[in-house]
Protein backbone atom coordinates (compact mmCIF):
# COMPACT_ATOMS: atom_id res chain seq x y z
CA UNK A 1 0.00 0.00 0.00
CA UNK A 2 1.26 3.43 -0.88
CA UNK A 3 0.88 6.67 1.02
CA UNK A 4 -1.11 9.35 -0.75
CA UNK A 5 2.15 11.17 -1.56
CA UNK A 6 3.82 8.02 -2.95
CA UNK A 7 0.76 7.24 -5.07
CA UNK A 8 0.70 10.80 -6.40
CA UNK A 9 4.40 10.64 -7.29
CA UNK A 10 3.98 7.31 -9.11
CA UNK A 11 1.00 8.62 -11.11
CA UNK A 12 2.94 11.77 -11.96
CA UNK A 13 5.99 9.72 -12.97
CA UNK A 14 3.86 7.57 -15.28
CA UNK A 15 2.21 10.53 -17.01
CA UNK A 16 5.57 12.28 -17.34
CA UNK A 17 7.06 9.14 -18.91
CA UNK A 18 4.06 8.80 -21.22
CA UNK A 19 4.34 12.46 -22.24
CA UNK A 20 8.04 12.04 -23.01
CA UNK A 21 7.32 8.87 -24.98
CA UNK A 22 4.65 10.66 -27.04
CA UNK A 23 6.55 13.96 -27.48
CA UNK A 24 8.11 13.05 -30.85
CA UNK A 25 4.70 11.97 -32.23
CA UNK A 26 3.02 14.75 -34.20
CA UNK A 27 -0.71 15.20 -34.67
CA UNK A 28 -2.59 14.23 -37.84
CA UNK A 29 -1.95 17.80 -38.99
CA UNK A 30 1.80 17.41 -38.39
CA UNK A 31 1.82 19.68 -35.33
CA UNK A 32 3.40 19.14 -31.92
CA UNK A 33 0.65 18.02 -29.54
CA UNK A 34 0.17 17.83 -25.81
CA UNK A 35 -1.22 14.30 -25.82
CA UNK A 36 -1.98 14.21 -22.09
CA UNK A 37 -4.01 17.43 -22.13
CA UNK A 38 -5.36 17.11 -25.66
CA UNK A 39 -7.26 20.19 -26.80
CA UNK A 40 -10.36 19.36 -28.84
CA UNK A 41 -11.19 23.02 -29.39
CA UNK A 42 -14.73 22.42 -28.14
CA UNK A 43 -15.83 23.56 -24.73
CA UNK A 44 -16.69 20.64 -22.43
CA UNK A 45 -15.47 17.97 -24.91
CA UNK A 46 -12.43 16.11 -23.62
CA UNK A 47 -10.24 13.17 -24.60
CA UNK A 48 -9.36 11.61 -21.24
CA UNK A 49 -6.90 8.94 -20.28
CA UNK A 50 -7.17 7.50 -16.79
CA UNK A 51 -5.22 4.82 -14.97
CA UNK A 52 -5.56 3.52 -11.44
CA UNK A 53 -4.57 0.44 -9.47
CA UNK A 54 -6.89 -1.97 -11.33
CA UNK A 55 -7.55 -0.65 -14.84
CA UNK A 56 -7.01 2.05 -17.42
CA UNK A 57 -9.44 3.78 -19.74
CA UNK A 58 -9.44 6.20 -22.61
CA UNK A 59 -12.57 8.17 -23.38
CA UNK A 60 -14.28 10.98 -25.16
CA UNK A 61 -16.11 12.81 -22.39
CA UNK A 62 -18.95 15.23 -22.97
CA UNK A 63 -19.40 17.44 -19.92
CA UNK A 64 -21.88 20.10 -21.04
CA UNK A 65 -23.84 21.29 -17.98
CA UNK A 66 -27.16 21.27 -19.88
CA UNK A 67 -28.30 17.64 -20.44
CA UNK A 68 -30.09 18.57 -23.68
CA UNK A 69 -26.97 20.16 -25.15
CA UNK A 70 -24.96 17.16 -23.97
CA UNK A 71 -27.47 14.95 -25.79
CA UNK A 72 -27.01 16.98 -29.00
CA UNK A 73 -23.23 16.47 -28.83
CA UNK A 74 -23.71 12.76 -28.08
CA UNK A 75 -26.05 12.42 -31.07
CA UNK A 76 -23.51 14.16 -33.29
CA UNK A 77 -20.87 11.65 -32.17
CA UNK A 78 -23.40 8.87 -32.81
CA UNK A 79 -23.72 10.12 -36.40
CA UNK A 80 -19.93 9.74 -36.64
CA UNK A 81 -19.83 6.34 -34.93
CA UNK A 82 -18.79 4.42 -38.04
CA UNK A 83 -15.95 6.88 -38.76
CA UNK A 84 -14.84 6.75 -35.09
CA UNK A 85 -14.78 2.96 -34.92
CA UNK A 86 -13.08 2.78 -38.31
CA UNK A 87 -10.38 5.22 -37.17
CA UNK A 88 -9.88 3.33 -33.91
CA UNK A 89 -9.98 -0.13 -35.47
CA UNK A 90 -12.27 -1.27 -32.64
CA UNK A 91 -15.67 -0.56 -31.14
CA UNK A 92 -15.99 1.43 -27.92
CA UNK A 93 -18.69 1.60 -25.24
CA UNK A 94 -21.25 4.43 -25.44
CA UNK A 95 -22.84 5.81 -22.24
CA UNK A 96 -25.31 8.67 -22.45
CA UNK A 97 -25.76 10.54 -19.16
CA UNK A 98 -23.56 8.62 -16.77
CA UNK A 99 -21.63 10.11 -13.85
CA UNK A 100 -17.99 11.05 -13.35
CA UNK A 101 -16.02 10.54 -10.12
CA UNK A 102 -17.46 13.80 -8.75
CA UNK A 103 -21.09 12.84 -9.41
CA UNK A 104 -21.41 15.22 -12.38
CA UNK A 105 -23.56 14.05 -15.30
CA UNK A 106 -21.42 13.36 -18.35
CA UNK A 107 -21.60 11.22 -21.46
CA UNK A 108 -18.72 8.91 -22.31
CA UNK A 109 -17.50 7.02 -25.33
CA UNK A 110 -14.72 4.80 -24.04
CA UNK A 111 -12.74 1.61 -23.84
CA UNK A 112 -10.75 0.18 -20.96
CA UNK A 113 -8.25 -2.48 -20.06
CA UNK A 114 -8.35 -4.37 -16.77
CA UNK A 115 -5.56 -6.05 -14.82
CA UNK A 116 -3.05 -3.20 -15.08
CA UNK A 117 -1.90 -0.80 -12.41
CA UNK A 118 -0.34 2.62 -12.83
CA UNK A 119 1.43 1.86 -9.53
CA UNK A 120 3.27 -1.13 -10.98
CA UNK A 121 6.08 0.04 -13.23
CA UNK A 122 6.11 -3.38 -14.89
CA UNK A 123 2.63 -2.51 -16.24
CA UNK A 124 3.73 0.80 -17.75
CA UNK A 125 4.64 -0.70 -21.15
CA UNK A 126 1.16 -2.26 -21.35
CA UNK A 127 -0.44 1.06 -20.37
CA UNK A 128 1.59 2.97 -22.96
CA UNK A 129 0.76 0.34 -25.58
CA UNK A 130 -2.92 0.77 -24.67
CA UNK A 131 -2.99 4.58 -24.70
CA UNK A 132 -0.63 5.47 -27.56
CA UNK A 133 -2.38 3.97 -30.61
CA UNK A 134 -5.80 5.03 -29.35
CA UNK A 135 -4.79 8.65 -28.77
CA UNK A 136 -3.18 8.79 -32.21
CA UNK A 137 -6.36 7.27 -33.72
CA UNK A 138 -8.57 9.71 -31.78
CA UNK A 139 -6.49 12.58 -33.13
CA UNK A 140 -6.86 11.28 -36.69
CA UNK A 141 -10.61 10.89 -36.19
CA UNK A 142 -10.90 14.37 -34.68
CA UNK A 143 -8.92 15.90 -37.53
CA UNK A 144 -11.73 14.80 -39.87
CA UNK A 145 -14.73 15.00 -37.52
CA UNK A 146 -14.29 18.30 -35.67
CA UNK A 147 -15.92 20.29 -38.46
CA UNK A 148 -19.16 18.36 -37.92
CA UNK A 149 -19.50 20.17 -34.59
CA UNK A 150 -19.23 23.73 -35.98
CA UNK A 151 -22.98 24.33 -35.59
CA UNK A 152 -22.83 23.28 -31.92
CA UNK A 153 -20.07 25.71 -30.96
Amino acid sequence: MYTREQASKLRQAFWTAFGQYMAPVTSAEGMATNWINYKTGLKNVFFRMQADKKKASIAIELAQPDPEIQLMFFEQFTDLKELLHSSLGEEWEWDLHTYDENGKTISRIYTEIAGVSVFNQDDWPALISFFKPRMIALDAFWNDAKYSFDELR
